[in-house]
């Protein structure tokens, strides 16, 4: 089974950008999102892909990701994903052994920017650098699934 064990923050600055190794575009889109699971579509630069999640709130949540013909993601993204999609650039940062997923979110969530950091295990030490501000983990508005169901900009 796949376990995903991630934490997420916000940003207490911007000294993150200069670092920045890697930005990738991505749109996406949920086919389903309720109490149990979700399933999403996201297409990037050079990817399309089918992601099912559990639904559970926290750090810790099973996870399945599969490769789709990238034409097939765009037609399930235009017509059958619930509006909004998600537009954002997730931009890499190294620091020692951990990469940090920093999302700039676009459309309507514009403003929003969050820090995720995926673990090997849910008690794992890491270092937090000066920009990742307060730990939104356990915020279910951060979800992006809620993103999609209600904007950043609707807050």
């Amino acid at each position: 089974m796949a376990i995903e064990i991630e934490r997420k923050f916000l940003l207490a600055n911007d000294h993150w950008r200069p670092l920045v190794s890697k930005s990738i575009n991505y749109r996406q889109g949920y086919l389903n999102s309720d109490e149990h699971s979700s399933v999403r579509i996201r297409v990037s630069d050079d990817t399309a892909k089918i992601n099912i999640k559990s639904a559970t709130i926290g750090a810790q949540r099973h996870e399945y990701e599969y490769d789709i013909p990238a034409q097939d993601a765009h037609e399930l993204l235009d017509s059958l994903c619930h509006k909004p999609l998600v537009e954002k650039t997730r931009h890499l940062v190294v620091i020692k052994q951990h990469t940090w997923e920093i999302d700039e979110f676009a459309a309507e969530n514009q403003g929003l920017i969050v820090a995720e950091i995926e673990l090997s295990a849910a008690d794992e030490q890491f270092e937090k650098p000066d920009w990742v501000g307060q730990e939104v983990t356990e915020d279910i508005r951060y979800y992006n699934n809620q993103l999609a169901q209600k904007p950043f900009k609707t807050w």
